[in-house]
């Protein structure tokens, strides 16, 4: 029997465009390319950032590999499946193998909601049981109690609400998360926790990531391989230890040359300490 294909999400030449509203009444609808012909895929066990400036088209890539919203053109594959051409209960199952965490841990988690409720939001089958007993093993996993079910959002600090959408994503136990900016709305003290606790989880579960960040040394950190966009293009792909050595593409030079401190930065980052829960 052939083992299978290797690659977790394909994007073939994606286009996404937004049509805007009229600045006069009857002026033509302006329509923006937010993707042009995006093309990638990640292989498992590969995890790939997504680096660029604001409006390069990274969160929207985000959003149309997740299915979120579909492409203007192209075709968006998980597994080998056609996202876009599922049915809503199709998706809805296949969302079990991949899943997302968000850039606000504030905006992200309902405040009326207990974490328990939270973090067993994906799941969508199984006996309060096991639902409970799933919840309490992703948020030990990621470093909170079991306890911490009963607990509201409001009662955690930034870092450990984005534990909490980092347990809410591996509760499917999925093979990719995507990650929207996980750490930019965090304290600097608090970002190499997080990041730290991605790579760990990576060891013991084998996540794959899609890692979208504007902080070229959190992708540095985290990523084998990096994207670089630019106008909604990828101007340059490869080994991201080759590309933040060795950048090719002007643009890329340029990102790294305006992110010098913050790879100075990250080389002297001091030991993980863990908040207090």
């Amino acid at each position: 029997m052939a083992n299978p294909s290797p690659t977790l999400l394909a994007l073939h030449d994606v286009t996404r465009r937004y049509t805007l509203p009229r600045e006069r009444l009857l002026s033509p609808a302006p329509v923006v390319e937010a993707l042009r012909g995006v093309s990638l895929s990640i292989e498992r066990g590969r995890s790939l950032g997504v680096v660029g400036e604001s409006g390069s088209g990274k969160s929207t890539l985000a959003r149309i590999a997740m299915a979120l919203e579909p492409p203007s053109a192209g075709r968006v594959e998980f597994l080998g499946r056609d996202l876009n051409a599922l049915g809503a209960a199709a998706l809805r199952e296949a969302r079990r193998d991949f899943q997302m965490v968000f850039q606000d841990p504030y905006g992200s988690l309902d405040p009326r909601q207990q974490v328990g409720r939270i973090v067993a939001e994906p799941l969508w089958q199984g006996s309060g049981a096991e639902r409970e007993r799933a919840v309490a093993e992703v948020l030990e996993a990621v470093g909170l109690r079991a306890s911490d079910a009963r607990k509201y959002a409001h009662e955690f600090s930034g870092g450990q609400r984005q534990r909490i959408a980092i347990a809410r994503a591996l509760i499917t136990k999925p093979k990719l998360i995507v990650a929207d900016e996980p750490v930019s709305a965090l304290d600097v003290s608090v970002q190499a926790q997080v990041l730290n606790l991605l790579i760990d989880l990576q060891q013991r579960y084998g996540v794959t990531y899609l890692l979208i960040s504007h902080d070229l040394a959190v992708v540095d950190h985290v990523c084998d391989e990096v994207v670089v966009m630019q106008h909604g293009r990828i101007v340059e792909r490869g080994e991201t230890a080759r590309i933040f050595r060795d950048p090719q593409h002007p643009y890329t030079r340029a990102l790294m040359a305006a992110h010098e401190p913050e790879f100075a930065a990250s080389a002297t980052v001091a030991p993980v300490i863990e908040e207090p829960k």
